[in-house]
C-alpha cells in the first residue's frame, strides 16, 4: 500500500462512494455543484487542466483544484480506475485530503 496518507484517504473515499472519477463525470458533478475539490494526476493535459480550472470558478462557491505527483496509470493501480481527473464530493473528505496533499508539498493549483 502506498505510504502517502491522501492516497489513503481517496481509497477511503473511493469506497465511500465520494469520488467522481474520469473527464465526464467529473465536470458533472462540478457542474451540479456537488465536487468540493478537484485532483489531477501529474500527466494530464494543459488544456484540461484549463478546461476543470474554469468550471471550478465558475460556479457560486469556487472549488479548490490541486494537482499531484501520481500518473494516471498510479491512480488506477491505487484506487482501481484509470483516470486523470477525479472530483471529492463529500466536503470532509475533501478538507481532509487537502490538508494531507499541502502537507505533503504537492503543487497546488488554486485554494
Amino acid at each position: 500500500m502506498n505510504s502517502k496518507k491522501y492516497l489513503q484517504m481517496l481509497g477511503m473515499a473511493r469506497r465511500a462512494g465520494r469520488l467522481s472519477m474520469g473527464h465526464d463525470v467529473a465536470l458533472a458533478s462540478l457542474k451540479s455543484g456537488k465536487a468540493k475539490l478537484v485532483v489531477f494526476a501529474d500527466d494530464i493535459s494543459e488544456r484540461l487542466v484549463a478546461e476543470f480550472e474554469r468550471a471550478a470558478s465558475s460556479g457560486n462557491e469556487p472549488v479548490k483544484c490541486i494537482k499531484i505527483d501520481e500518473t494516471i496509470n498510479d491512480i488506477h493501480r491505487i484506487l482501481g480506475y484509470k483516470a486523470g481527473v477525479l472530483t471529492v464530493d463529500d466536503i470532509n473528505f475533501s478538507d481532509r485530503i487537502f490538508e494531507l496533499i499541502r502537507e505533503e508539498n504537492v503543487y497546488v493549483n488554486k485554494g
